[in-house]
């Protein structure tokens, strides 16, 4: 099968008293689209954006629900891009590509992106039945060669352990079903999973293998149950478009310069437009805020950001810190993103910070 490529593009630019380095590498990474993920039971990264992706500063999530905490906390674009747990190029060989205890990160995809979803603790979980549905949305109505549902065995207990490919047994699947079979949902397509057991009771992980009919794309999602309900239907309503947060730059004037750097990356391109993330890395001193300026050859304009607020001047793109990730401790770093129209290029990016 036949795999389109997308140019990665990293930027790296140190900016200091005595002057800027910059630097660019490429290399092919998969297509550019959206994907999707389960949503009922929910998805460990999927439920943390559902429930908190609104209020995600808020502290009441560290004590109310402590594993989401811990996911905002490790990487929030597992949140943000709750529908890109996928592999490539899998090739069926599900076992050899995902190790034992990282089954929920799908083997630390996405250049770890989605580790904390491995994290063993008392994640949120849905009350079922014995019989109960698996509901898969899928945002870019790629269909599915398979999908197939596991539930982990009666003896595993999710909150203590972290699954291994020999706590799973396989309790559903469906074969071939392009996505015109699927049930029309706003924003892409659905299908229900049913699952039938007997004698359950207590925790469980029920863990579901999407392959995709698009190309050799392989989605892992873990869903955390506790068995002893009357069962739960999977949501109506299908998943928002994911939008990121903006938040107004910090209004407290500079107080001196300090060194920071900025490393730039385009994670998805497609015909007019492009998204990518910054990693903005304090000096060896710590700093009060930052700001990024990624200069093109052509003009650019912002459709969406997040963790900074992003605005555009002709070819010019300009990043300031949000309220809660300008301060940085030496040698720590923060990570933002945008969706703009325009080229992507090779811009030259510069960054600078108060302390």
């Amino acid at each position: 099968m036949s795999r389109k490529l997308r140019v990665r593009l990293v930027v790296s630019a140190v900016v200091g008293i005595a002057g800027a380095a910059l630097l660019a590498v490429i290399s092919p990474t998969g297509p550019a689209e959206a994907h999707g993920n389960v949503i009922g039971p929910a998805s460990r990264n999927y439920g943390c954006y559902q429930r908190w992706g609104s209020k995600f500063q808020d502290p009441a999530m560290a004590t109310e629900d402590p594993m989401c905490w811990q996911a905002w906390q490790a990487d929030p674009n597992a949140m943000w891009n709750w529908n890109g747990l996928f592999r490539e190029g899998v090739a069926g060989n599900h076992q050899a590509a995902i190790p034992d205890g990282t089954l929920c990160s799908a083997g630390h995809t996405q250049s770890g992106r989605y580790n904390a979803m491995d994290t063993v603790g008392d994640w949120k979980a849905t009350s079922v039945g014995n019989s109960f549905s698996v509901r898969l949305f899928d945002q870019a109505s790629h269909g599915a060669d398979y999908i197939r549902v596991y539930v982990t065995k009666p003896s595993f207990n999710p909150v203590t352990t972290a699954p291994k490919w020999s706590d799973l047994e396989l309790v559903s699947q469906i074969g071939n079903t392009p996505a015109a079979q699927w049930q029309q949902a706003t924003g892409g397509v659905q299908i229900d999973v049913p699952v039938a057991l007997s004698g359950r009771t207590g925790r469980a992980l029920v863990y579901t293998i999407w392959q995709a009919s698009h190309l050799d794309q392989s989605y892992y999602f873990c869903s955390d149950i506790a068995f002893g309900g009357t069962g739960t239907t999977p949501p109506t309503t299908t998943p928002p478009t994911t939008t990121p947060p903006t938040t107004p730059p910090t209004t407290t004037p500079p107080a001196g310069t300090a060194a920071c750097s900025a490393t730039y990356a385009v994670t998805s391109q497609w015909q007019g437009g492009y998204q990518a993330d910054v990693t903005v890395t304090a000096g060896s001193a710590a700093i009060k805020s930052w700001q990024v300026t990624l200069g093109y050859g052509s003009t650019q304009s912002v459709t969406q950001s997040w963790n900074s607020t992003v605005t555009a001047s002709g070819s010019t793109l300009t990043a300031k810190n949000a309220s809660y990730n300008g301060a940085l401790a030496g040698s720590g770093r923060t990570t933002f993103g945008f969706i703009a129209n325009g080229t992507a290029g090779t811009p030259t990016v510069t960054c600078s910070a108060t302390t």
